[in-house]
């Protein structure tokens, strides 16, 4: 086998799956690439058994065949060349030769046959939309996925389809994150799936935005991606998410409206005082006026008043500040809206135009 290209043509598709490929590894195949060329399109596979990514090339001076190479080696050694020199890849039983100029590199190889492949999807519903689309939904609701919950379900990323619609919702239990987009065309299928954190990760790595289309297919135990240029696959968590919708306040018609950035800035301020624990502050409503009080075991104390419209008059509420920071940042209107009940209830944080995003933060005891 072997094949040529420039490096810049190379170094891109040896980016998008090097990061699927865990430094330590219990099966030595897996810590290579699977390197196969068919007439001029060059693949390049990386897989931890949970996630899969295949990454295409086209090649020249290329000759077939097949065979799995070191991965973070043969990345190191790409990035590392000179830009615009070229790079020529040849195997030989055992090795294989990366050549560029007068840099020549010998690299140990694994048999192709040992290298594991994701089953065949089965009960596929396919889905198209936007990169940009999907890039949106993922980022304005991942931030909120748990870490190492024992409760399974919650450290991954539901993708809720509607008929209509897509949803991309994440809780830990404490916070959660839904972020909605319209489906061109629509599907006329409902069926909901848990896309683990790592995979989350990965196509939030992968994703690059821009308007060509890129089609989903949600199978019975995997979720694949595919591009013109890549497709990555990831399992599924087998768990049933949480009746998310039960979360979402209802009957909260308190509300106070003010900027987006405004907030923000003021809660950044208010942070520093606040316990490094707990992370609380208080929200103190009046007419017209919104207060941020924070203060810490050293008795430090922090306060922010800020001129909102609100009709709410004499409702203290605490929360943790971070999460509402994770709310206002993935957000994009300029005027938010929170929604308030009582001093006991969650706040929805939403943009003042649109309820595509919503964001629930518990309350806090101070």
């Amino acid at each position: 086998m072997r094949f040529s290209l420039s490096r810049e043509a190379l170094l891109k598709p040896l980016q998008q799956v090097v990061g699927v490929v865990e430094r330590r590894q219990t099966l030595p195949v897996l810590s290579n690439l699977l390197v196969e060329v068919r007439g001029v399109e060059l693949s390049l596979t990386g897989t931890d058994l949970e996630v899969e990514m295949v990454a295409r090339a086209v090649v020249e001076d290329a000759e077939d065949g097949e065979t799995t190479i070191p991965a973070r080696k043969l990345f190191e050694i790409v990035r590392a060349l000179p830009d615009g020199c070229r790079v020529t890849v040849v195997v030989s039983g055992d090795k294989a030769t990366v050549s560029a100029g007068r840099s020549r590199f010998t690299l140990a190889t694994l048999a192709a046959n040992d290298f594991p492949s994701v089953d065949a999807l089965e009960g596929v519903e396919r889905v198209s939309l936007s990169e940009a689309l999907l890039k949106d939904l993922i980022e304005r609701s991942a931030f909120a996925m748990a870490q190492q919950d024992v409760r399974y379900y919650l450290n991954g990323l539901l993708f809720d389809l509607r008929g209509d619609s897509l949803r991309c919702v994440a809780t830990d239990g404490h916070r959660l994150a839904l972020c909605e987009a319209a489906l061109p065309g629509g599907t006329g299928t409902k069926r909901q799936i848990i896309v683990p954190r790592k995979g989350v990760l990965e196509l939030q790595r992968l994703l690059e935005g821009g308007d060509r289309l890129v089609e989903l297919e949600l199978a019975r135990n995997h979720l694949r991606l595919r591009r013109e240029d890549v497709s990555f696959t990831t399992k599924l968590i087998d768990g049933r998410f949480p009746d998310y919708e039960a979360v979402i306040p209802i009957g909260a018609d308190k509300t106070v409206e003010l900027d987006r950035e405004v907030l923000r800035s003021a809660l950044q301020r208010a942070a520093i005082l606040s316990n490094e624990k707990f992370r609380g502050v208080k929200l103190e409503a009046a007419p017209g006026l919104l207060r941020i009080v924070a203060h810490n075991p050293e008795q430090e104390e922090a306060h922010e008043e800020l001129e909102v419209e609100t009709r709410i008059d004499g409702l203290a509420i605490g929360f943790n500040v971070t999460y509402l920071l994770d709310a206002l940042a993935a957000l994009k209107g300029e005027s938010v809206v929170l929604n308030l009940r009582d001093a006991n209830s969650s706040v929805l944080v939403r943009e003042r135009d649109s309820d595509r995003s919503r964001h629930v933060v518990m309350p806090l005891r101070l």
